[in-house]
């Protein structure tokens, strides 16, 4: 049986892969666009390559996706990121696991997994396509479709599956929705925030182990570590942000009002009787040059700026209404965001084929017999730290199993 995939990604090899060991009778091809295969794997973590992420618990894990988390609940308990980890240490790489959840390779080196991929395909007689994409897809008969490739070549193929990518290839989108199927509209999932306050830009590589971070009118919260930078800000909690609330923010166009909650750990009383207490213990210093709490004083020195607070000021001159007007800083500093910049590493993006519209216990379409889908193609994505690699490696080895004919067995 003729066996064609569509993009040479993670997604697409791991389904490869999967249909060549399950069923090596099978002729399996990858057609990837550009000249390497594997690109978005060599760039992802800095180079390093985040592979997977540790959590394992599909209840837990699929609370990381802002989309599709529901549908990928079943695909996590046939094929989890214990399994993924198991399935590249059985083929001699070696992983570890950072604090935060995040799996790379000991040699933190994204060469690694793609050698390790690429000699896997090759040695399962997976043929492999570069700088040959595929323009276009028309069925042929009911058992057959019919491929038209950028080099004007046309092909057949018995089972096809489309693994793209995101909304940076639009072709993937273009002959699903020639096939049958719904396309939501792509729009960036991780990006970075634009600021135009002037005080910011004096802060670039300032971080903050812990903010809360808000958009004014919608119901769009999130906490965590925040990176000031040159032209706004950044960090987990920025990007978290960004994904839940990736059509919201796309609709506003990337200008809102964000709020900030530097002490989300004190409530404003608590921060008034620590103000009182520095009245108590350091009259005579300047609250310009004492560094509250765990803030950062190059930050601090911006808020009590901000707060029209004279660099002289003493704590035991500090005005009832300079107090209130600090501590609603701390509490609700309000930022102009004016636009976003991609994460580079992880440009990710919402939107691409309904997930209505594809079986995920085979991820064969209900719209086209013997289409499959797999990554990020589809309606789904993850936040950052491993998850859309894990998304990719399941969905590929589901679709690749269903290609060949047979039920995925307990992996891997």
């Amino acid at each position: 049986m003729q066996i064609a995939i569509v993009g040479g990604g993670a997604a697409g090899f791991f389904g490869a892969i999967a249909c060549a060991r399950a069923n090596p009778q099978n002729e399996i091809s990858i057609f990837e666009r550009g000249s390497q295969f594997l690109s978005k794997v060599r760039i992802s973590g800095g180079g390093r390559c985040n592979v997977t992420n540790i959590c394992s618990d599909p209840k837990l894990l699929i609370q990381h996706y802002p989309r599709g988390g529901r549908a990928l609940i079943s695909p996590f308990h046939q094929f989890s990121s214990n399994d993924v980890v198991a399935w590249f240490q059985s083929r001699g790489i070696r992983l570890k696991t950072e604090p935060d959840g995040r799996v790379f390779p000991v040699t933190d080196s994204s060469a690694t997994i793609i050698e390790c991929l690429l000699n896997e395909a090759r040695g399962a007689g997976v043929r492999l396509f570069a700088r040959r994409g595929v323009d276009r897809v028309t069925k042929a008969d009911d058992e057959t479709f019919q491929l038209t490739l950028t080099t004007m070549e046309t092909i057949h193929c018995h089972r096809l599956m489309l693994a793209t990518g995101g909304a940076r290839s639009v072709t993937g989108a273009r002959i699903a929705a020639s096939l049958g199927h719904t396309i939501l509209p792509p729009v960036p999932s991780l990006f970075s925030l634009h600021i135009a306050t002037p005080w910011t830009r004096t802060l670039p590589g300032v971080s903050i182990a812990d903010v809360e971070l808000s958009v004014s009118n919608a119901k769009l919260r999130e906490r965590g570590p925040l990176l000031i930078t040159h032209h706004g800000l950044s960090g987990p909690v920025v990007l978290r942000l960004s994904a839940w609330g990736a059509r919201l923010l796309h609709d506003l166009h990337h200008h809102f009002t964000l709020r900030i909650d530097w002490l989300p750990n004190l409530n404003q009383q608590e921060i008034r009787d620590r103000f009182q207490s520095l009245r108590g213990t350091n009259p005579n210093r300047s609250v310009t040059s004492s560094p509250f709490s765990a803030l950062p004083a190059r930050l601090w020195e911006q808020l009590t700026l901000a707060a029209r607070i004279k660099p002289d000021t003493r704590w035991t001159n500090l005005a009832r209404n300079e107090t209130r007007t600090l501590i609603e800083l701390l509490k609700q500093t309000e930022l102009e965001v004016n636009g976003q910049s991609l994460n580079k590493d992880e440009f990710v993006t919402c939107g691409g084929v309904s997930l209505r519209e594809v079986d995920f216990t085979t991820m064969e379409s209900r719209i086209t017999p013997h289409l499959y889908f797999a990554g990020e193609l589809l309606d789904l994505d993850g936040l950052t730290g491993g998850f859309n690699f894990q998304a990719a490696w399941t969905t590929g080895w589901i679709a690749g199993h269903a290609m060949a004919g047979c039920r995925p067995p307990f992996p891997p």
